[in-house]
């Protein structure tokens, strides 16, 4: 039996969270309390980082909105975002929701800016039955093929229902059923792991896993959407199903054997882990960079 270890990272609804927060700990009685900084992507980054460099096969993942709801992404309509992102070089991100929120044609421009993938399977262009992004990636590892693919339902997808250019398979059949074409497309290839990045909240996501026939061989469901605070993964008809909260206050971790004669995962632990200064060191560049855009966005509203 040949197996490989791999470390998959994942975040979702990041939602433009970039600065850390100070949290004041508690302490001795008649003695100040301490403070320590938590979350942030400067210290997100370091952690990422630090798993880089201690483990083999690192893989990370983002499950959609990495955009909307700070002043420095609303101020750059998710220019910034996109940037700093790259930076953080995650290796696969799918769609959600609020990537729509300043426009098809500007989300449009977003994904050309990003130097990472952005997939999708089942969002269309109505008139040419064409899909909006590349449904799927496949990332060689360790020797080993991972396909990943994206999900988003018009659930979801408020923005778009204005839009009559953008159809989506709306149902969580129907989207199985795009998963079913993708998977069946590779049923002759020795595809090791098959992780959906689904953006259409943690129910629908056990609703979806019901949905997969075995035979199509997904393996995983990293979701987004509903903010879920997990202890455990869920698993529903042999799939692994999880997700991790909002913003950049933590991250989650699966660490992952996987078997290439039955491509199939034999051993997994998974954590939600607190993203803080005694976890790692903030990437100072990465610090530097976003509060080069804080700097700008202070000046315009004068909130020095």
């Amino acid at each position: 039996m040949k197996t490989k270890k791999f470390t998959i990272l994942h975040s979702n609804d990041i939602h433009g969270d970039f600065l850390a927060e100070v949290k004041a700990l508690q302490g001795a009685q008649g003695k100040r309390a301490k403070q320590e900084l938590i979350g942030g992507l400067a210290l997100l980054s370091g952690y990422i980082n630090k798993v880089r460099q201690e483990e083999e096969n690192v893989l990370y993942v983002v499950s959609g909105d990495m955009v909307q709801g700070s002043l420095i992404d609303a101020e750059y309509k998710g220019i910034s975002t996109m940037e700093i992102m790259n930076y953080l070089a995650p290796d696969v991100v799918s769609l959600g929701n609020h990537e729509f929120d300043y426009g098809l044609p500007h989300l449009l421009f977003l994904e050309k800016m990003a130097n990472f993938p952005i997939v999708n399977a089942n969002l269309y262009i109505k008139k040419y039955n064409k899909r909006l992004m590349n449904p799927y990636i496949i990332i060689k590892k360790g020797g080993f093929e991972i396909l990943f693919t994206g999900i988003i339902t018009e659930k979801v997808m408020d923005s778009l229902k204005q839009d009559q250019l953008i159809g989506t398979f709306i149902t969580l059949e129907e989207a199985s059923n795009e998963v079913g074409k993708i998977c069946n497309a590779y049923k002759n290839d020795d595809i090791d792991l098959t992780i959906l990045l689904t953006h259409i909240g943690f129910d629908s996501d056990l609703e979806l896993a019901k949905l997969l026939r075995p035979e199509w061989g997904v393996d995983m469901i990293i979701g987004g959407h509903s903010h879920t605070v997990l202890e455990e993964p869920a698993k529903v008809n042999n799939v692994l199903i999880a997700q991790a909260a909002v913003g950049s206050d933590q991250v989650g971790r699966f660490d992952i054997v996987v078997d290439d004669d039955t491509n199939s995962i034999v051993d997994y632990k998974w954590q939600l882990i607190s993203i803080d200064e005694k976890l790692a060191k903030p990437d100072e560049k990465l610090k530097e960079y976003i509060d080069s855009f804080k700097t700008e966005v202070d000046r315009k509203f004068s909130l020095r």
